[in-house]
């Protein structure tokens, strides 16, 4: 996924959802010892914040140094980038050793990863038998029964620019291998939880998440704008109003497991 966020890092940290505080506190209460978490992928850190509510140290990792240059501070997380040449135990030593996480979380990003690589260095680095990983993304958005279908034909228009890899994300990683034991009420490999995130947002806004995506500026990296005048006020025209702030819903999926033993 090195480098497919990196354009649009400034706009990837207003243009995306926050994450359910509940959320965390389930999660959390899954895990005995809250020493350490893991937050891989962390992008500009929006889960990282939240993971920090429960844990007295967070490290948040990413490939991109342009999206870390955007992550929000706190005295509990410490960012460090993880460049595709990095070795696993050098990832290991980073995260602070083998049998030592309690919670690693991945935010609509896992599906970009080397799985059986990833999977093999959670199950070194988290704690046994009670660590927990827990992976979750977003599929699509819906905001009303007039713009959905505008939605839908735009989400069309990306589909030649996506990433093979992105299909798992937006088929709500139904099909993402998870050969890690369930935790009860949080799905299992080939049948996530499905989850809302409710959320208030602003035309703008709306239009800065469209922008967020790597399908997005894949096609203009080819000569191709996918959000045109004319699309921007066919949206426009079915948000309503420019400055209205609309109730809306990201249709979620997660997933969390232990090692198996």
């Amino acid at each position: 996924m090195a480098g497919l966020f990196d354009k649009q890092a400034d706009v990837y940290l207003e243009g995306r959802p926050t994450y359910p505080k509940e959320w965390y506190s389930k999660l959390a209460a899954l895990t005995p010892h809250h020493t350490l978490a893991w937050d891989v992928g962390t992008g500009n850190g929006q889960a990282a914040i939240s993971v920090a509510e429960h844990y007295e140290q967070v490290i948040g990792t990413d490939v991109s140094e342009s999206q870390l240059q955007h992550a929000i501070p706190h005295p509990r997380i410490r960012y460090a980038h993880t460049p595709l040449n990095i070795t696993d135990e050098e990832v290991i030593a980073l995260v602070g050793g083998e049998d030592s996480v309690d919670l690693v979380t991945v935010a609509a990003a896992v599906h970009w990863f080397d799985l059986p690589k990833f999977y093999n260095l959670v199950s070194r680095v988290l704690k046994k038998p009670e660590g927990v990983l827990a992976v979750w993304t977003y599929s699509g958005i819906e905001v009303s029964p007039t713009f959905d279908p505008v939605m839908k034909r735009f989400f069309d228009t990306t589909l030649p620019f996506w990433d093979n890899r992105a299909q798992c994300a937006w088929g709500g990683y139904k099909t993402l291998p998870f050969p890690f034991q369930s935790v009860e009420g949080f799905g299992c490999e080939g049948n996530p939880l499905p989850l809302d995130i409710p959320a208030k947002l602003s035309f703008e806004g709306f239009l800065k998440f469209l922008r967020s995506w790597s399908a997005v500026t894949t096609a203009k990296d080819q000569g191709v704008d996918l959000l045109p005048e004319k699309v921007v006020k066919e949206f426009e025209a079915a948000w309503g109003d420019s400055k209205l702030v609309r109730s809306v819903s990201y249709k979620a999926f997660m997933l969390a497991g232990k090692v198996k033993l």
